[in-house]
């Protein structure tokens, strides 16, 4: 009895802690704080005034990731977010003129060399000699006019904070915040980057690259699982690509492709921009067509349209490693916007985020079969019909074959039985408070506003999510691990400790 209600009364914590934050969020406020203009090139600006400190947050949002990687060019949007901190015709460099020359003569020897390597037995070795020198020397003589990481220098001597980038499979954006009198000099860097950019040191960039594949996945066994696991459970699909692209592919690539990719995807109609903080919403849009209406306009590209079929019998991936073991599973689900998504989220936090979860609670706590669980949906993006993703690592004298049983009972069961009202009451005040902490600071609500005017093509959307959550019920819980979470509709990866 004693647990019971203690179990209520953090409940009722929860809950009213829940209710606070959402009542010190008056969304309407809110909305009415945003200011949406479009330019005459088509790109979408969105503004967000809050005074409360003299700082703005910045973002770029294109609508391009990896699943717009061209053919034999996988990683290819990964590859631009990277050239894009490299420069413009005005900034990075000594000597504009001289390094177009420079870059010429590194792009035709580099055509050369792939040419003669693609001839595989019958290339002439001293052919390649000859030509690998000559490349490396190109690449060398480039370097010689370039001023390394121009941009980020001046934007730190400005008090910059936060200065990164990210290329997810569904987009890709470009984040930072600055003082608030720092206004224009982030509209004249950030539209000049996207208006000229220079696609300097990318022979060298390459490099890097592919070196930051074998770091992250060749010499990461979970990680190798995890994509073998993808690329297994979507035969069609890019999603099934990992987004830092396969290593060949990285290896080959040549400027002109990086150029073509960018003048196909960053376009005006495919971009937002958000700032949130302390600004002028009537500035702000003198500023943007000051800058960016620069840049030509262009048709917004083609979404799309390969789709997954659907699976009709489980698959299973065992990698062999020298590592501790892993189990994980996955199952198809639709993408973040089906009326289904918000019931699948309260699931997979039921089943297995945090260590109140189920699976936390039983294989980790109680039977101490696995050391570290977890589950959450929309990998790796949400924008398409994508999975939803359940691993364990079992603990030290236990299996994968163990953590596998023990979680599909645990599947089984939540198929069956309905959770209480209570229970479900608490996913959801832990998923309005998750929701509510992204909107606390002015990058997180830039970052929101300007994934869910892509997402939806209306930035409103982004006020209607509590709304979302609180319709969710037990009977939708239970319908979609039914409809979902099927034997036939996963892929399950083992890694196997190897004995070598």
């Amino acid at each position: 009895m004693t647990h019971l209600i203690k179990r209520l009364s953090l409940l009722t914590i929860a809950l009213l802690v829940t209710v606070t934050m959402t009542t010190a969020f008056d969304f309407s406020t809110l909305e009415d704080a945003v200011t949406e203009y479009t330019l005459d090139n088509g790109l979408t600006v969105l503004v967000m005034e809050r005074h409360d400190a003299p700082v703005a947050s910045f973002v770029t949002y294109v609508n391009v990731g990896g699943v717009n990687d061209p053919k034999e060019y996988t990683g290819m949007a990964h590859m631009f977010e990277h050239m894009a901190f490299k420069g413009t015709k005005t900034l990075g460099t000594t000597d504009y003129e001289r390094e177009k020359i420079l870059m010429a003569i590194e792009d035709s020897v580099w055509l050369e060399l792939r040419e003669e390597r693609k001839r595989g037995l019958q290339a002439d070795s001293t052919r390649l000699a000859e030509l690998e020198k000559a490349f490396a020397d190109a690449i060398e003589k480039a370097n010689e006019v370039v001023v390394p990481n121009a941009m980020d220098n001046i934007l730190e001597r400005e008090g910059v904070i936060g200065l990164n980038a990210g290329t997810g499979m569904d987009q890709t954006s470009y984040i930072m915040s600055l003082p608030a009198n720092k206004l224009e000099l982030w509209m004249y860097l950030e539209s000049d980057r996207f208006y000229s950019p220079v696609l300097r040191e990318m022979y060298r960039e390459r490099d890097v690259i592919a070196e930051e594949r074998r770091m992250t996945l060749e010499n990461n066994p979970i990680s190798r699982l995890i994509d073998q696991l993808k690329s297994a459970a979507f035969t069609a699909h890019p999603y099934g690509i990992p987004i830092i692209g396969h290593m060949s592919d990285i290896q080959n690539y040549t400027r002109s492709v990086a150029e073509k990719f960018y003048a196909t995807y960053y376009v005006p109609s495919n971009m937002i921009i958000a700032i949130v903080g302390d600004v002028d919403p009537d500035e702000v849009i003198k500023l943007a067509k000051k800058y960016w209406e620069r840049i030509p306009a262009a048709p917004r590209p083609n979404e799309l349209a390969t789709v997954e079929p659907e699976q009709k019998g489980e698959r299973r991936v065992i990698l062999e490693d020298p590592a501790q073991p892993f189990f994980a599973v996955a199952w198809h689900i639709p993408q973040g916007t089906h009326k289904d998504w918000p019931a699948i989220e309260a699931a997979m936090d039921y089943l297995g985020q945090g260590r109140t979860s189920l699976l936390y609670k039983n294989l980790v706590k109680d039977k101490k079969i696995a050391a570290q669980v977890g589950a959450f949906p929309g990998y790796p993006g949400n924008k398409y019909p994508c999975l939803a993703l359940l691993y364990a690592l079992p603990s030290a004298g236990h299996t994968n074959e163990e953590c596998e049983k023990e979680i599909f009972i645990e599947v089984e069961q939540l198929k069956k039985q309905l959770l209480t009202v209570e229970e479900v009451d608490k996913i959801k005040a832990r998923a309005k408070a998750q929701f509510i902490n992204q909107l606390t600071n002015n990058l997180g609500m830039a970052g929101q506003l300007a994934s869910y005017q892509n997402t939806y093509g209306d930035w409103r959307e982004l006020f209607k999510e509590l709304d979302k959550i609180n319709a969710v019920t037990p009977e939708d819980i239970q319908r979609v691990m039914n409809k979902y979470f099927t034997d036939k509709n996963r892929t399950v990866g083992y890694l196997n400790t190897s004995g070598s």
